[in-house]
């Protein structure tokens, strides 16, 4: 950050009185300009035994499979942007069930948030940013062509949960692995 967005002055790192950590303030007006982790939210969309997976048309990890998923906007809840995404990706309605995996991945300023969701029927197609949607069963699962490591881990809860018979929120934190440099 270079300006202040407040009244257009040049911004500078302090701590502000009260805090405890570098932020950046504006040195004309005062306004302390917070930086916090943006939220992606998306789904599990399922259809009897099978997981709606969708192969990016877009950078970053163009081509590579994943679950819907985007950033939450402004004015809806997490389960409303989870559904959006789903629809915008996938051009999939589903119904959203629980919270499934909450996890951090502090090296990108994110946090990822997937529920579980049931398609609501297989009227299915590819959105701008997915060069199609496809449904796959445990056995068909892409692992070596999966876009993200929060994705690959939520699919292996949810493989996990489901031939255990119960489904749990699971929580954690995705470091940076070498694959993504």
């Amino acid at each position: 950050m270079k300006f202040c967005s407040v009244c257009g002055h040049e911004v500078g790192l302090s701590i502000p009185p009260g805090d405890n950590r570098e932020r950046y303030v504006c040195g004309n007006c005062g306004t302390v300009h917070y930086q916090n982790p943006r939220n992606v939210v998306g789904t599990v969309p399922v259809w009897d035994d099978k997981v709606l997976l969708c192969r990016r048309a877009i950078e970053p990890r163009y081509g590579y499979w994943t679950l819907p998923a985007g950033f939450m906007e402004m004015d809806e809840t997490t389960s409303e942007g989870a559904a959006r995404e789903t629809l915008e990706e996938a051009g999939a309605r589903v119904e959203i069930q629980s919270l499934f995996t909450l996890l951090n991945v502090p090296h990108v300023h994110q946090v990822h948030l997937f529920y579980l969701a049931r398609l609501l029927d297989l009227d299915i197609d590819a959105g701008e940013e997915s060069l199609e949607v496809k449904l796959f069963d445990e056995s068909e699962i892409p692992w070596d062509e999966i876009a993200f490591p929060t994705v690959g881990q939520t699919l292996r809860f949810f493989f996990a949960d489901r031939a255990a018979g119960n489904y749990a929120l699971h929580t954690g934190d995705i470091f940076r692995s070498l694959r993504e440099g």
